[in-house]
């Protein structure tokens, strides 16, 4: 396939998102972006509101999956819209603080009043929303990556869904690429909150072999005495249970301070940043787990082309095609609910993920065609760019992939296995 350059390419809706989320804050756009009216009202525009870090993220997962958000909008209103209406947007800053995460989704619900939430991206930030924004609310939020087990406990009345397969199955594959990098004696960092208490749980479940586990807190800066008690039951390497910032600080700290030169990364520390910064020299061959789309994927592949006609190039980070099938998803089931009240379009989500109906796929043709069969009367399976969308009654996915990745030594990150999971 020839890759173009992204230049005037991109539609006038994806740049308009673009430079609304750059300002932050919540912004609207779409032309049916004004306050809208009762919400079982049909002749209302679907408003889907995202929800995700803009403040403290990373500038390139922010990109990257904003940008996955956008092309997602461009096909359902490419496609006729939901209810022949464009879909309308609403952005909240989530931050990196779980309360501040809960006060922007207060004003997604009760201000821009949203009939469906894409996001949190964090688990410490999904569960708070859920179990007192979005849950008593009654608006269904499809988060793309917030990943922790907890959640499939929320007290979210069914109105939490996830496009990210749960820890329980990246934490035995992480397990097992340590195996085979020849450990049998590790050390762990993990961050403690609820996503990095939940892989860590889940690796160490599957772990057979010497561990000394160590929980750091959230915004730390310095790790040097976490790695040096995860180091003194004679660890061979650090498995890196961390985001960006930290990941590449405690790296830098156990190389310069001599206790590791070996490491293992989840899915957070899947960052250019980390081998650029470190080297390829250091971390080349480093390897780690997290999300993985099913080999030969119809469905992925119609979600590629998409996005390189749009953007120039494919993005190498995690959770992308997940942002995207979590707002289509959501308009899919919108349209086939046939109204905008949040109950009924929660209660279509899983007949629209996992049918039975017409399989249809990821991409500006898949999306149309499901629009326009639910339209008619009809029922849709919605193969999703990322996987199956096959939700169980807790609303996690029942099936998908477990992603192996490595860093090179010429600083890039290479996809090296795609390890099924579920049924």
């Amino acid at each position: 396939m020839m890759i173009r350059n992204f230049c005037g390419r991109a539609s006038f809706r994806a740049r308009a998102v673009g430079m609304l989320l750059g300002a932050a804050g919540i912004s609207l756009i779409g032309a049916a972006a004004e306050p809208t009216a009762a919400r079982t009202d049909e002749a209302v525009a679907l408003k889907i509101g995202l929800l995700m870090d803009f403040s403290g993220g990373s500038a390139e997962v922010l990109r990257d999956r904003r940008r996955a958000f956008e092309l997602a909008i461009e096909h359902v209103n490419g496609g006729g819209g939901v209810f022949g209406l464009p879909v309308a947007v609403a952005v909240g800053d989530a931050t990196a603080d779980p309360e501040k995460a809960v006060a922007a989704a207060r004003r997604l619900v009760e201000v821009e009043r949203v009939h469906a939430v894409v996001g949190p991206n964090a688990s410490a930030s999904a569960l708070p929303v859920a179990e007192r924004v979005t849950g008593p609310a009654g608006i269904p939020t499809v988060s793309f990556s917030a990943t922790s087990p907890e959640l499939t406990g929320a007290a979210d009345d069914d109105f939490l869904f996830r496009t990210a397969l749960s820890d329980v199955s990246q934490g035995p594959v992480l397990a097992r690429v340590a195996r085979e990098r020849g450990f049998d004696n590790v050390g762990l960092l993990y961050v403690d909150d609820p996503w990095g208490r939940g892989l860590a749980g889940a690796f160490e479940a599957a772990w057979d072999g010497a561990v000394k586990a160590v929980p750091v807190n959230r915004g730390r800066t310095g790790f040097l005495t976490e790695l040096r008690e995860s180091a003194s039951g004679g660890a061979q390497a650090l498995v890196v249970i961390a985001f960006e910032t930290a990941a590449l600080a405690m790296v830098r700290e156990a190389i310069d301070d001599g206790l590791y030169d070996r490491f293992v990364f989840g899915d957070a520390a899947k960052r250019l940043s980390l081998v650029r910064s470190i080297g390829g020299t250091r971390l080349g061959d480093m390897y780690g787990t997290g999300p993985a789309t099913a080999p030969e994927s119809v469905s992925s592949a119609a979600w590629e082309a998409a996005y390189v006609d749009e953007h120039g190039a494919l993005p190498v980070l995690a959770y992308v095609k997940e942002a995207y099938d979590a707002t289509v998803v959501l308009a899919l089931a919108a349209q086939a609910a046939g109204r905008l009240d949040g109950a009924a379009i929660r209660d279509r989500l899983r007949a629209v993920g996992g049918g039975p109906g017409t399989v249809v796929t990821a991409g500006p043709r898949g999306v149309a065609d499901a629009l326009r069969i639910l339209a008619e009367g009809g029922e849709v399976d919605y193969e999703g760019a990322s996987g199956s969308m096959d939700w169980d009654g807790n609303g996690d996915l029942r099936r998908g992939h477990v992603g192996i990745w490595r860093f090179t030594g010429d600083e890039r990150i290479e996809d090296v296995e795609a390890v099924p999971f579920g049924r």
